[in-house]
């Protein structure tokens, strides 16, 4: 009966979602302001029954209700209750459920949060909001719920969680992901509401940049800690593979990136307006481009989830309803549109117009490289392949010009800026740029490649400057204190995501251009040299879990005849679905990691073990909690919290 009520509880918050899509669009159309003022009761109306449902899903499977097909086939008795709960979002159904308390989430906060806005933007942006509750709530009860019965006939254990997804990353990965997939609906919304009042002016802009950032803020995070997970989890010491599902969560937030820049320009100088419209539609139309390729099985990836094809193919449905639609009013309403500000080259306008073109660029390449071998394949063409080389060549090109420019940026002014005295400060800190790199690259290592110097310069350059105009502004005053005080919300985050960014390509190129490996065959007592480290193997014991039993390497390392630490590397054989799993074993460190993995039994006792030295590894994910950060430092800017209740004037008269 449990269940039923969950399914119940989604057929209700369904109900309410086309009244939340059809009273506000109509009482903003109309000019009732009755209509609209229900919008807020019933954004958040349908948010308490998917939250009831996802509750009700998360109960059956922490108490082992196997005659739900959907805790049968991802979730055990014996399954830790932490996996079990993540379990509810480790399967296609459930995943889709998740999306759902995410997008629900979003429109009541919007709801409640919204009380200064106009009531025609407000009611038009819950409207729009619920129209895409409404798809994605008709695909789940229609496609993918996670209350079907396999009743009369049901299994005593389930099928257990997939070994990969039982990790710490699969508590944190998903939930923050969805969050800036969905949050960029938001930003959608904002978009189609300013579109169909008429309205696009640097009100809009202001509105819609905070909840703008708060998304960004939540898929740098996701993206983040996935790279994090296929690092620590998939044992072979990567970071980063092209993969295409891992590509479809990298492409919205290019796109993003390049909306919140474009949002600032449009706020604070009233410029870029259509162009900030069409990339906030790309935005969300990515979002839901990917979980197209996660959910069509059209790809064949670690990460993708295998459904079938009439699942693709009403996602492909909505996609084109979603992004055919919004296109086709843009189309409308674009020559309505003009900017307002004026500039020359040499501005922050333009530089910011530069990279967000770079931004636009290599989401294309991005798209280009993921979608080519799928249509190619689809044609009847025969297969092709993209791979990495691809990829990194792409990017190699356009990082150079990107970061030059990320660095130069921040120090020019709206409107127009003087060349000679930019000039004599550019020179200067590129003579200082070249100075560090050389005493950083050339004191640690022996051999320096060109693209390794060019990365690291582009890294301590985007710094510099990024350090050299915060001393400026705040030395301008005639205290430091002052000048802190002076600097806005929006300038600290941007020295936060700039100097993230310094780091995360810091990282990638130190850590692609000096990290080794090695592959060594050792008996218990032997030792292995990798650098300057010496590992000892001391032999491998027998562990059990929960749901496991396996081996664990155990592997001193040393270092000058001293011990720095006792590796613990794993191999797992997971009871239900009789898988092997390795985990790895890593001594984090700020300038490197030190990577374990145990390989398979060899003869006379002997086993196979992958040795990984890597520097300055975890920079890219400090980088990408840096950028994350000023996301959400822009979120507490005094100047979105500000609340006044909107009159009824504003509702008719709007």
């Amino acid at each position: 009966m449990i269940p039923e009520i969950g399914y119940f509880s989604l057929v209700l918050a369904m109900a309410l979602s086309l009244l939340l899509c059809i009273f506000p669009l109509w009482g903003a159309h109309t000019g009732n302001l009755r209509l609209m003022r229900a919008a807020p009761s019933l954004a958040v109306g349908q948010c308490v029954f998917v939250l009831l449902a996802f509750a009700i899903l998360i109960y059956i499977t922490l108490t082992d209700d196997f005659t739900v097909a959907y805790v049968a086939h991802h979730s055990s008795s014996t399954l830790p209750w932490y996996y079990k709960v993540t379990s509810t979002w480790g399967g296609h159904e459930g995943a889709i459920l998740l999306w759902l308390v995410m997008q629900t989430l979003w429109t009541a906060v919007v709801a409640l949060m919204s009380n200064s806005l106009p009531w025609i933007l407000r009611a038009r942006v819950l409207g729009v909001l619920g129209f895409l509750g409404v798809g994605f709530m008709l695909y789940t009860l229609w496609m993918s719920s996670p209350f079907e019965r396999l009743l009369p006939y049901y299994p005593v254990e389930g099928r257990d969680l997939n070994p990969l997804l039982q990790d710490p990353g699969m508590i944190i990965h998903p939930p923050l992901l969805y969050m800036g997939y969905v949050g960029l609906s938001v930003s959608f919304a904002f978009a189609i509401a300013a579109l169909l009042t008429g309205k696009l002016d640097n009100t809009w802009a202001k509105w819609s940049r905070p909840w703008t950032m708060a998304a960004w803020g939540f898929l740098t995070l996701g993206i983040t800690i996935g790279s994090w997970w296929a690092y620590s989890e998939l044992g072979w010491g990567g970071w980063w593979f092209w993969d295409p599902v891992e590509n479809a969560s990298l492409m919205p937030w290019l796109v993003a990136t390049a909306l919140l820049h474009s949002l600032s320009a449009t706020e604070k100088r009233g410029v870029f307006k259509s162009w900030t419209v069409l990339l906030a539609i790309t935005a969300f139309s990515l979002c839901l481009l990917g979980t197209f390729i996660v959910r069509s099985g059209i790809i064949v990836s670690v990460h993708a989830f295998a459904t079938d094809p009439d699942r693709g193919l009403y996602i492909l449905m909505f996609l084109a309803v979603v992004v055919g639609g919004s296109l086709a009013l843009y189309a409308a309403r674009v020559a309505q549109v003009k900017s307002e500000g004026r500039y020359q080259f040499l501005s922050r306008e333009v530089a910011l117009w530069i990279n967000n073109i770079f931004l636009v660029v290599a989401m294309l390449v991005v798209l280009l490289g993921t979608l080519l071998p799928m249509i190619h394949k689809e044609l009847g063409l025969g297969s092709i392949s993209i791979g990495v080389p691809f990829f990194n060549q792409m990017f190699a090109i356009l990082i150079v010009p990107f970061a030059i420019l990320l660095g130069l940026a921040p120090m020019l002014r709206w409107k127009q800026n003087k060349l000679s005295p930019l000039v004599k400060k550019w020179l200067l800190l590129s003579v200082v740029t070249l100075v560090i790199t050389s005493a950083w690259l050339f004191g640690n290592y022996e051999v320096v490649a060109p693209l390794t110097f060019i990365g690291t310069a582009l890294a301590v350059w985007i710094v510099l400057l990024t350090l050299f105009d915060l001393m400026q502004k705040v030395t301008v005053q005639n205290t430091i204190s002052e000048g802190v005080k002076r600097l806005g919300v929006s300038y600290w985050a941007m020295v936060s995501g700039h100097i993230g960014i310094a780091f995360v390509i810091a990282g990638v190129t130190l850590t692609s251009a000096y990290s080794v490996e090695r592959s060594v065959r050792m008996l218990p007592g032997e030792t292995a040299t990798l650098n300057e480290y010496v590992y000892r193997f001391e032999g491998v014991k027998e562990i059990v879990g929960p749901n496991y039993t396996g081996h664990a390497g155990v592997v001193s390392v040393l270092k000058n005849n001293k011990l720095v630490i006792e590796l613990h590397a794993e191999k797992r054989l997971y009871n239900i679905g009789m898988q092997f799993m390795t985990e790895a074993a890593i001594d984090d460190g700020f300038f490197r990691d030190l990577y374990l993995a145990l390989g398979e039994q060899l003869t006379q006792g002997a086993w196979s073990l992958r040795i990984y030295h890597k520097p300055y590894v975890r920079w890219m994910w400090l980088g990408g909690l840096l950028i994350a950060l000023a996301g959400f430092i822009v979120i507490t800017d005094k100047r979105y919290r500000k609340t006044s209740a909107p009159s009824e004037q504003q509702g008719v008269g709007a």
